[in-house]
């Protein structure tokens, strides 16, 4: 029985150490220790508020980046509507000038075309011309050889002049 019911002696003893040893856990275990687990949790409290921190600069980062990246899809779109004006307006530009230079070319050839035509209808009159006054010169020899065959030209040639 002295197994479970103890005596007085040992519940006092028990007693006395169980309280020498709170006091002594008190002042030289517990202030410590609290004073760690303060100390860690204001400074888990301090990266949550970091973290906290750090989480709202992202968000305002994320939606400034989205801005800056809208704002440079707007200036691309700007840019290249630029571009292709700017290059329907060249290539409209070019195809007036090649326009101008046809047409210059086709009226300069058509001029040429043109002076080489009366320079050959001229020539053909100049050579016609010649052949006639030559064809006329060997009529008029050969009729003029004989006498009776001028004066038969001559009275002929005056009956045409007073008829017109």
């Amino acid at each position: 029985m002295d197994l479970i019911i103890p005596s007085e002696g040992l519940l006092f003893w028990t007693t006395i150490v169980f309280v020498i040893l709170l006091v002594l856990l008190r002042k030289f275990a517990w202030k410590p220790i609290l004073g760690a687990v303060q100390t860690r949790e204001g400074n888990i409290q301090k990266a949550l508020d970091s973290a906290l921190d750090a989480e709202e600069r992202m968000t305002a980062l994320t939606a400034q980046n989205e801005d800056l990246l809208k704002q440079a899809r707007e200036e691309r779109n700007v840019i290249l509507r630029e571009a292709k004006v700017a290059g329907e307006s060249m290539v409209a530009e070019a195809k007036e000038a090649a326009q101008k230079d046809a047409d210059r070319i086709l009226v300069s050839a058509n001029e040429q075309i043109a002076n080489e035509r009366m320079k050959a209808v001229v020539e053909l009159k100049n050579q016609v011309g010649k052949l006639s006054l030559e064809i006329a010169e060997k009529i008029l020899k050969s009729e003029l050889d004989d006498k009776a065959k001028q004066e038969s030209l001559v009275n002929h040639l005056v009956e045409d002049v007073n008829l017109n």
